[in-house]
């Protein structure tokens, strides 16, 4: 297996038709500058050991080193190895509301955007922990294991849409046992980080928190949104708000944000509730929580010997411009002697 650890210079490679451009033009020029001094055949004569073939393999050695350098910039990995590693840190599992009145703007760019940034920064700040995503509206859903990737938690968090779930509304108890589930080692630190907006049009959670406080989870709650409330948009595909969604009377629906439920599950699993409207703050907050939280040794499958490979096509590419040098663009004698291209005439 292999990873590019640095793949925005491959964007340099645009020096490759270039410098092949200018090799073209320049060889146009000469070439016209040698038919205003003399004929072809005259200056042949002229400059009997002039090659043809030279100057087109020293383009090739430069161009073939510019793409060495390349990929030296972009440095390659290479790793095959699985090995288990030992890790200390925290098992956490971040239940997203993706409810539709997640979509309300009250908190920009929405509620459901401000809750990828807020656990994408909060991502960002851990170290060894194992993380998973459940999703939840009318029902929960699994949308990401545990792991300890990162990138690929954040790019499951970035997918995560109010389609995601057929049947609507807010449940909590569904989502706080879904998550609870994901706990599969018995002796980690566990903790959920549940994001929403507090509306809960399920049976309430005091089940689910109840076999939370069992298994020793905390749950984190997150609040999205304002009091005040808002509309929830409807919009086209090209992001355009096309309606607004309403009641079964017609009426536009004001959804708000519902602290004190969200307060409530916190205060119940020992944990603590954090507003979410400024990003900075509630990572801060998160962070401070997660140092009070002692973390456990558990462990984890991960490729080893990832090792950069670099210098290997940094050492051709010096070779090859190192050769470009020393390299003249007059014929070479014994290739001469082959006549290979059938540059002798015989009289």
């Amino acid at each position: 297996m292999f990873e590019l650890e640095s793949p925005k210079y491959f964007y340099l490679l645009v020096l490759i038709p270039l410098v092949a451009v200018f090799f073209l033009f320049n060889l146009y020029w000469k070439r016209k500058q040698q038919a205003a001094f003399a004929d072809m055949e005259l200056f042949q004569k002229l400059s009997p050991e002039q090659s043809v073939f030279k100057p087109v393999l020293k383009l090739v050695i430069v161009l073939l080193a510019i793409l060495c350098v390349v990929i030296a910039l972009v440095n390659p990995k290479m790793g095959t190895k699985m090995e288990t590693v030992k890790r200390q840190g925290i098992d956490i599992v971040f239940a997203i509301d993706i409810s539709k009145s997640m979509l309300a703007e009250d908190i920009a760019p929405s509620r459901l955007e401000k809750t990828k940034q807020l656990v994408s920064q909060i991502i960002n700040q851990l170290g060894n922990d194992r993380v998973g995503i459940v999703g939840y509206a009318g029902s929960a859903y699994p949308v990401l294991p545990m792991t300890t990737d990162y990138s690929i938690a954040k790019m499951y968090l970035q997918s995560m849409n109010t389609n995601m779930v057929s049947s609507q509304g807010t449940a909590f108890n569904d989502a706080i046992k879904l998550s609870v589930d994901y706990f599969d080692i018995k002796d980690t630190s566990k903790l959920i980080i549940l994001v929403s907006d507090g509306e809960d049009h399920g049976d309430g959670a005091n089940e689910a928190i109840e076999m939370a406080q069992e298994k020793g989870v905390r749950i984190l709650t997150i609040g999205v949104g304002s009091e005040k409330g808002a509309l929830i948009p409807l919009k086209d595909n090209s992001g355009k708000i096309t309606s607004y969604k309403k009641d079964q009377n017609g009426e536009n629906v004001i959804t708000k944000l519902y602290p004190d439920v969200l307060q409530n599950i916190a205060n119940k699993t020992k944990s603590k509730y954090i507003v979410g409207s400024n990003t900075k703050e509630v990572v801060e907050e998160v962070k401070k929580a997660l140092d009070k939280i002692e973390k456990s040794e558990f462990e984890s499958q991960q490729i080893a010997d990832f090792e950069s490979q670099y210098q290997w096509f940094l050492a051709f590419g010096f070779l090859l411009l190192l050769a470009d040098l020393f390299l003249l663009e007059k014929k070479t004698s014994w290739v001469q002697k082959l006549n290979l291209f059938n540059e002798k005439k015989h009289e």
